[in-house]
C-alpha cells in the first residue's frame, strides 16, 4: 500500500490561510472575483496539479460578464500598470522592442479594443515582441465569438502560470506548522513619509467595452484631517483613454489616509437624466502601497473593487 505524499509547504499554507488572505492572493492571480471564489470554495487541494485543474475549471465556468471583468484586470501588451510586477515580468519580451514595434503594438491594441471591446489578452510568458505582434495581427481577423473563446483560453494559461508561482513562491516563504493557519509574514517597514498611489479603469458592462472619455477627479484626506469630518483636498482630474484606463492620476501627498475618486459618468451615459450623474468611491490607503480601483459601470448599476 502506497501513502499519498503530503502537499508541498506552499500549497499547505494556501490551503490553511484565512479566507480573506487566500482570496486576496487569488485576486493577484486573476482580477475576476468569481474565479477566486470558485477556487476558495474547493479548498483544500492535495496537489498543485489539482489546484491548477480547479483554476482551469473556474476559468471555463466564467460567464461572459465575469470573463470581461477578469480581462479588465490586465493592461495592454507593452503597457504594464505601475506597481504590477506580474504583468511586467510576463511582458518582458517587449523590453527590447524597437520604438517602431512599440508604436505598432499601440496602434494594433487600440484597433483590437475598438473591434472587440476588451484588451488583447495573450499568455506573454516566454513570447517575443514579434510573436505577440503577429498574434495580435492574426486575431484581429477573428469573429467576436471566436476571439472571446481564444481570450478565455489565454486567460486560463495566464492564470496557470500565476497560480503555480503563487504556491511555489508567494505562499512558500513562511514556515508551515501543524494543521492550523500559518502565521502571516511580517510586513516590511514603510516610511511614514511614503505616499500611496492610485489608478483606475472603467469597464462598461452593458456594452462589454472600456469606457473612454470619462473625467475622474481625485481628492485626499491626510492623517491631520482624518475622521468623518476631515477636510478633503482636491488633487486634480484625469480622463480615461480608449482602453478605459486612467493611470495618470496625481500622486496623493505623504500622510494620506483616505482617497476619494469621483467619476463624472453622466456625459458618458448619454441620457437626458442619467441615473448616475456621478459615482463617488472613498477608500482607505496605506503609505507605500498602490491601489488600482476599477469601476464596472452600467446605466442602472455599478461595482468597484481593489484590483491588481
Amino acid at each position: 500500500m502506497t501513502s499519498t505524499p503530503p502537499p508541498a509547504p506552499g500549497l499547505t499554507r494556501f490551503n490553511t490561510s484565512p479566507d480573506g488572505v487566500a482570496l486576496a492572493a487569488l485576486r493577484e492571480v486573476c482580477a475576476g472575483p468569481a474565479w477566486g471564489r470558485a477556487l476558495l470554495a474547493r479548498r483544500p487541494y492535495a496537489t498543485e496539479e489539482e489546484l491548477l485543474a480547479a483554476g482551469d475549471a473556474a476559468t471555463a465556468e466564467l460567464t461572459d460578464a465575469e470573463l470581461a471583468e477578469a480581462m479588465a484586470g490586465h493592461p495592454p501588451i507593452g503597457r504594464p500598470e505601475p506597481g504590477d510586477p506580474a504583468s511586467a515580468r510576463e511582458q518582458r519580451g517587449m523590453a527590447g522592442a524597437s520604438g517602431a514595434l512599440r508604436d505598432e503594438m499601440a496602434e494594433l491594441n487600440l484597433a483590437y479594443q475598438e473591434r472587440f471591446g476588451h484588451v488583447f489578452l495573450i499568455c506573454a510568458t516566454g513570447a517575443t515582441a514579434e510573436e505577440m505582434r503577429d498574434a495580435l495581427r492574426t486575431r484581429l481577423g477573428h469573429t467576436p465569438e471566436r476571439e472571446r473563446e481564444i481570450a478565455r483560453r489565454e486567460l486560463g494559461r495566464i492564470n496557470r502560470v500565476r497560480l503555480s508561482r503563487l504556491v511555489t513562491e508567494g505562499f512558500a516563504a513562511a514556515p508551515v506548522t501543524g494543521s492550523g493557519p500559518a502565521p502571516a509574514a511580517a510586513p516590511a517597514p514603510v516610511s511614514a513619509a511614503a505616499s500611496a498611489s492610485v489608478s483606475t479603469h472603467i469597464l462598461d458592462t452593458s456594452a462589454g467595452r472600456p469606457a473612454a472619455g470619462v473625467a475622474v477627479g481625485l481628492a485626499a484626506r491626510t492623517e491631520h484631517g482624518a475622521g468623518p469630518d476631515g477636510a478633503w483636498a482636491a488633487l486634480g482630474t484625469a480622463v480615461t483613454g480608449p482602453d478605459g484606463r486612467c493611470g495618470d492620476l496625481p500622486v496623493p501627498p505623504p500622510g494620506t489616509t483616505h482617497v476619494r475618486l469621483t467619476f463624472e459618468t453622466g456625459p458618458y451615459l448619454d441620457r437626458a437624466e442619467p441615473f448616475f450623474p456621478e459615482v463617488t468611491v472613498t477608500f482607505a490607503v496605506t503609505p507605500g502601497e498602490h491601489y488600482h480601483v476599477p469601476l464596472l459601470l452600467n446605466p442602472f448599476g455599478y461595482s468597484v473593487y481593489r484590483g491588481s
